[in-house]
């Protein structure tokens, strides 16, 4: 009889190309927090995090423009720009309570492009905004069941590196677009939470969001595809693009 593992994380951080990965992304950010300049400015920089974060995440989702208005990508940028400026006030809510922070933050981000009744709220059909053209999401319902085993993970100590926790974390909200509107947004926010919950980069100087971009948002939609036909192959090399990512958003910081 086949058993999940105790730790399945645990278990995923002990394929060498994960951990090696995970391990380079957190020296990078290490040397992010060590610097003496970032240090003298701290307020400075994490509000220059939040901002550039924001734009990347929006740009990454097809909204690459540079001012916030009324047409469909300025309305896009405004909500990233709402949602990562949120995110530092949910870090510790996040820690125990996930899929609250998770529904406090898409109240914020998806106004005005839900209506107010599916604002916090999963999804209950099956037609979702789809900006990385990854197909079809699960049916609601088994959206709201691994949402919830995410929860239960996220909520559950673990031998596993943070990196490897955000990585996962991250491609289950893509992946799964638990919301209506705005779960791509979401995502890469929870990297955020993840490594700051976790005392990676708690003060959020870093910018993931920047070294998804640079990677390429074509090779963002073949990570998570990977990781959506859920091999341990692809699940291994989601990982390892994740942890890329993270590494280069810390060198990202001027």
């Amino acid at each position: 009889m086949l058993t999940t593992p105790a730790d399945p994380l645990a278990v995923l951080a002990t394929i060498a190309s994960v951990a090696d990965s995970a391990a380079a992304a957190r020296e990078e950010v290490d040397r992010l927090l060590w610097r003496r300049d970032v240090r003298a400015e701290a307020a400075e920089v994490a509000s220059a995090s939040r901002q550039r974060g924001a734009r990347d995440s929006a740009a990454i989702d097809g909204a690459d423009v540079v001012d916030v208005d009324d047409s469909p990508m300025g309305r896009v940028l405004d909500a990233a720009l709402r949602l990562t400026a949120a995110v530092p006030t949910q870090v510790d809510v996040f820690g125990t309570a996930p899929l609250q922070a998770l529904a406090h933050l898409h109240s914020i981000t998806a106004t005005d492009f839900v209506d107010d009744d599916e604002l916090g709220r999963p999804r209950s059909g099956d037609v979702v905004d789809d900006p990385l053209n990854l197909g079809a999401p699960p049916p609601a319902g088994a959206a709201a069941e691994r949402l919830a085993l995410l929860a239960q993970i996220l909520t559950t100590p673990t031998a596993a590196p943070a990196l490897v926790v955000a990585a996962i974390a991250h491609a289950e909200i893509a992946v799964l677009r638990p919301f209506a509107w705005g779960s791509g947004l979401l995502s890469r926010a929870v990297t955020r939470l993840v490594l700051a919950e976790r005392g990676v980069d708690p003060s959020l100087f870093s910018i993931p969001e920047n070294g998804m971009l640079e990677l390429g948002r074509s090779s963002y939609v073949k990570a998570l595809r990977g990781y959506a036909a859920g091999s341990r192959e692809g699940v291994a090399e989601w990982c390892v693009w994740h942890a890329s990512a993270v590494a280069a958003g810390a060198r990202a910081v001027p």
